[in-house]
Order: C-alpha cells, then structure tokens, then sequence
C-alpha cells in the first residue's frame, strides 16, 4: 500500500503533540518518500512545493530533527525579526562555512555582527553609486559583442559580465587567470555542493582527509581558491601600505575598502581608551569569497531569468522598450548610456527585475534552526527545531500575488507593494541578516538591462528545455538560448 499523508481537507491548523503544537504535514520520516515525485535530493524546490498544500505552514520529521516549512510572512517575520535572537542559521547554510569560512552568509552571533559593521561602509550607498558608470561601461562593451540573429546562451554571458563587474569593483582589476580560477574552482564547488551538504560529518572527514572522492575534488578547489585569494589580498595590501606611506587616498574597490575598515570597540586599558580593529586575513578571505560569490551569481541569476521572462512578454518587453527610449536620450533625441541620475528615472525596468525575481528568485530558501523552544504563530516547536522559507514559494502565493505565475511588473507599484506584507516578497532576506549589497544588486540590475535592452531584444529559441537548477543560487539549468535582435 503506497504511503499516504494526512488529508489536507480534514487536517485541524495545529496538531498537539506533548506540549508541542505541530502544522498539519507528512505522517511518515521523509526518506520514507523516497519513491514519490516530490522527494528528489537534489531539487529540495519539489518538496517545498508539495509541502505548500498543506497551507500557512507543513511539518515533516528527517530522522530525530523537526523540520517546519513556513509559507506565512507573519511567521517569516518572527523568525528573522522578532524572534531572530533564538535562531541561528541551520545546517545546510553552516555546511558552506567549509568553502566560505566565517563571512557575512554563514556567521552567527557576535562575529556577524562585528563583520557586519566593518563591511558597512564599502557598501554605503554612496560608495556603490561611483560604481555606476563602471556598470554600464562593461555593459556597452557587451552590447557591442553580440552579432545580429546569432544565438547565444543569455545565461552565461550574463554570468560573463557579471563577473567582469565584480572583479572591477571588488578588486579594481580585469578578468585576469585569478579571477577565471577563482570562478572555475567555486564553479566546481557548486557542482557537488548537493553532495556535500548531504554527506554526514563532512567537516570532520575533510579535516581527517578521508579519500572521499566528492571530498578530494573539494579540498583541491578549496586550496586553490584560498591560495589565488590570499595572493590578491595580500598585493592590495601592500599597494595600501604603500599609499599611506605617501599619504594618497587609497583605491575605491571594495576590496580597498574592506583591508582599510576597522571596527571600533570599547578597549581594556586604564583608560579605556577605544580600540580600532579590522578584519584578520583569514576574516579577509572568507569575506572576499563570500562578496564575490554572492555579488556575481546573483545578479546574473537574476537577469538570466528576466530575458527569459521579456521574450515570452512580448508586451511587458515593449513597454519596458518604451520607457528606455524616452529617458535614455540627449538634448537632440539621440539615444544615449544610462547614468545614475537616470536610475530613478526608470521605475518600469526596475519593475521588470523585481517581477522576475518574485518568479525565480537568486535566493531561492532561507533556514533557521531554533536554539530553544519557541512559540511562531499558532505553533510551538522544541529547540533544536529546523524552520524553511522559500522565496520561490511564498512570491507564488495568489493571496498576494493574483495568476501568480504570470509575469506582470505591474505587482511592483509603490501602491502594490505598499498593499503586501513585507514578507510575502523577500528576495535579499530580512530582518538584521538582510543582504549587505542588495542596493548593489539593484543598481547593477537595473542599468545592466537598461544598457543592453536599449539596443537589443532577445527572441527565446523555441523548444529549448528550461529546467530549475537550485543550488547556492537559481539557475537554469541548461542555460537560456536566444537570438539577439538588433532595435536601433
């Protein structure tokens, strides 16, 4: 007899259990789903999207660990708001500590805060509005480089100039060998990322170096991505030291930023005279990897997604058309780049990002696990609990978002968007964790389309598999083909 879950039409909205109240869920331990559709390992999105029937929240046990899928942004918002101080981050995001060290995705605690503070000011937001024009530059060069009616993968060159954008404004260099082997050694980390998070006691059996094979390709990543990283900090130190020394302005890369921010703190002397500290090398690296990483996959992820979106809108393409040919020209009429003055000044593009990332957002899942037991909403859950939320689900949720997978910019008025809790749309997180560069990513976002789409539409190739591929970030799996049109 297959193995059947409570029916949702009769489930009560809070199952008792002790002194322990549970949402409606799976009977069964999930290895017991082995078999169904909805449990595939390497595609948690499945589940989540199983788990959704069962309404505001779904409960299901992996072996000793109770895990709860929140769909509700009330409870969203007790865990990363209200509550954030009894939750730290779960497994599966501390098990990326083995790549990125303490930085600002797998910290807890006190180091969070610490790293938070001494990173704040490279992300000031008037330190990343002098990116803009570095933005557009490499965008205009691409738009350059495309030949009309020959296909392309959008995906990877999305991935391409993102890539070109980070390694100019985190390390003020081109994309140089470092900078490819820093992308193909994390590339090949999230290639067994999967593997990695699933693997019990992996932290230990790389410190044992236990042949492994999965382990052996991680440490060999891992070595080489420390050792290039390590060597391009410490270059940009001594250009530092060497500008101090004759009292010049240091550059205004982020990596510049970072070596140079110190954290202030109250000291120990007799005068408790106050401390400055900055980040250590290790703490250097593991924020460097961390920037880059994030900084790069996102954005690209993101703009992936959107032309795919505007090739199958041909309306929404057009209107987004529209608003670039009246803002982006000069005194004459001519077209012209965008600037960061003319950020504000395209409401709809930035509209277009936004709905994109609603239907396939970068960040796809979030986790917490409770540090004691704790009351979200109607429920309550034993300490050591594990709780889920997914962007990808809770931004489909027709509550707040009507025919959601319909792609309509029109969600992201400031009229819309005011009428919506603020997490039923979450897509950099929330709460004191919320992304450090997520006004970089929507600067970069924004002007990247707005470059590249003022003279170009992409027709998507037809009958190409389009395929999730969520890993660290969402992407598709098989790319995006598509054939450039040349506008103007």
């Amino acid at each position: 007899m297959p193995l059947k879950d409570i029916p949702t039409t009769s489930n009560p909205a809070v199952i008792a259990k002790g002194k322990y109240r549970f949402p409606p869920g799976l009977r069964w331990n999930l290895p017991f789903y082995f078999l169904r559709r909805f449990f595939r390992p390497g595609n948690p999105i499945l589940l989540f999207e199983y788990l959704s029937k069962f309404g505001r929240a779904a409960h299901y046990r992996l072996f000793w660990h109770h895990i709860l899928l929140l769909n509700d942004p009330s409870d969203i918002r007790e865990v990363l708001v209200d509550k954030a101080q009894f939750f730290i981050k779960e497994r599966t995001q501390k098990r990326m500590k083995i790549l990125l060290g303490e930085g600002l995705i797998t910290s807890d605690g006190e180091t969070h805060k610490r790293h938070r503070r001494i990173a704040a000011p490279a992300f000031h937001r008037q330190r990343i509005q002098a990116y803009a024009e570095t933005i557009v530059s490499h965008a205009a060069a691409m738009r350059t480089q495309w030949s009309n009616g020959k296909q392309f993968d959008a995906a990877s060159e999305m991935m391409r100039l993102a890539l070109q954008i980070t390694a100019r404004t985190l390390f003020d260099t081109e994309v140089t060998a470092e900078i490819h082997t820093i992308n193909d050694e994390a590339n090949a980390v999230m290639e067994i990322y999967n593997a990695l998070t699933a693997m019990p006691n992996a932290e230990l059996l790389l410190k044992l170096r236990v042949p492994v094979p999965v382990l052996v390709r991680f440490r060999k990543s891992k070595k080489r991505l420390d050792s290039v990283v390590d060597s391009m900090i410490a270059r940009k130190q001594a250009e530092i030291a060497k500008a101090n020394a004759k009292n010049r302005a240091i550059g205004g890369d982020l990596l510049s930023m970072l070596i140079a921010a110190r954290d202030e703190e109250a000291g120990s002397n007799s005068l408790n005279a106050s401390i400055k500290t900055g980040l250590s090398a290790s703490e250097l690296r593991d924020e460097v990897l961390t920037i880059f990483l994030a900084g790069y996959e996102t954005v690209a992820n993101a703009l992936s997604w959107t032309w795919l979106l505007l090739g199958q809108n041909p309306e929404s393409e057009a209107r987004l058309h529209a608003e670039l040919d009246t803002v982006l020209q000069d005194s004459s009429g001519q077209p012209r780049l965008p600037t960061l003055e003319d950020y504000p000044r395209l409401p709809y593009t930035e509209m277009v990002v936004a709905e994109a990332m609603r239907l396939y957002p970068p960040a796809w899942a979030m986790g917490r696990q409770a540090t004691q037991d704790i009351e979200i909403g109607p429920y309550r859950i034993p300490r050591g609990s594990f709780v889920f939320f997914s962007q990808y689900i809770v931004q489909r949720n027709p509550k707040y978002f009507p025919d959601p997978l319909e792609f309509r910019p029109e969600r992201f008025t400031a009229e819309a968007k005011a009428s919506r809790p603020k997490f039923a749309y979450f897509p950099f997180g929330g709460g004191g964790r919320q992304c450090i560069g997520e006004s970089f990513a929507w600067m970069e976002a924004v002007l990247v389309l707005a470059t590249l789409a003022q003279r170009w539409r992409l027709r998507i190739v037809e009958n190409q598999p389009i395929e999730l591929q969520p890993k660290i970030t969402l992407r598709p799996k098989f790319g995006i083909q598509v054939i450039p049109e040349l506008r103007r």
